[in-house]
């Protein structure tokens, strides 16, 4: 299927022949099945992203056509279809969620009000909360917790982008941002409001010396927004980062709150 589809990428003509739009199609219901993935996790930590499959997600497109769909009251007007068979999934989904074929839903998962793009990975007992989106081919792990307002970011293009990765069980507060690619390791805490991209200063302030990395969140963290002096042209100004402030207890019960969280590192919320 990889060199299909490196081949259909390099040649749109290709997209004109049936057997290779059904290819597509083909890959596009693994996704939605779970059987391939756009990012996965390989045996050191690290993870391996698939860009032939993005590229598979990118042709799907021109080859499907605009078509009305209705769920009384609603319209939608759109080339892709929704996910179904919720019930066979053993996945809760809340009225006005809604979840993109071609993204996979694992059992366990429940979706407030919320939406989830086509190439998405959301793994077992995640809660999607309320008008929490999650990108296209963002990758989330297993008992994560995204919380009110959060925004996965989605990536397609370009192709060689590794997609937003959620690890096991991180909890990501209300109203959160995390784009471009950014990596949250196992069981982190993203505090309300953290906003990450690839250019957000991530500061560890634990130590005597502050310890700055970009892109990546380290497993356990508990993480607050913050901001550091910046000099311009026309003067010295505050900007965004996040700021380690310590480490998620052992003890701490894998489903804690937020606050609870915070409050062990003598943050007010």
């Amino acid at each position: 299927m990889q060199s299909l589809i490196e081949s259909i990428w390099e040649n749109r003509a290709l997209l004109k022949e049936a057997k290779n739009q059904e290819a597509i199609k083909n890959i596009i219901e693994q996704l939605d099945k779970g059987v391939i993935r756009v990012a996965e996790p390989k045996a050191d930590g690290s993870w391996q992203v698939n860009d032939w499959i993005k590229k598979a997600v990118i042709l799907y497109f021109p080859i499907q056509q605009m078509q009305t769909m209705e769920l009384k009251p609603f319209e939608f007007h759109d080339k892709m279809q929704l996910k179904t068979n919720y019930a066979q999934s053993e996945v809760r989904v809340v009225p006005g969620a809604i979840a993109r074929y071609g993204a996979f839903i694992a059992k366990g998962v429940i979706m407030m009000p919320s939406f989830v793009n086509i190439g998405a990975f959301v793994d077992e007992g995640t809660m999607v909360d309320t008008w929490a989106t999650v990108g296209s081919c963002a990758q989330i792990g297993k008992h994560v917790h995204l919380s009110g307002g959060v925004g996965i970011g989605g990536v397609l293009e370009p192709v060689q982008a590794a997609p937003v990765i959620i690890e096991d069980g991180a909890f990501i507060g209300s109203r959160c941002i995390v784009v471009e690619g950014v990596r949250i390791g196992k069981e982190a805490v993203l505090g309300a409001n953290v906003c990450l991209t690839q250019s957000t200063k991530i500061i560890d302030v634990t130590n005597d010396t502050p310890i700055e990395t970009k892109g990546f969140v380290p497993p356990r963290s508990v993480v607050i927004p913050g901001s550091y002096s910046k000099q311009f042209p026309s003067g010295e100004y505050q900007v965004p980062c996040a700021l380690i402030i310590g480490k998620r207890k052992e003890s701490t019960d894998l489903k804690t709150s937020l606050n609870d969280a915070l409050r062990e590192h003598n943050v007010a919320v």
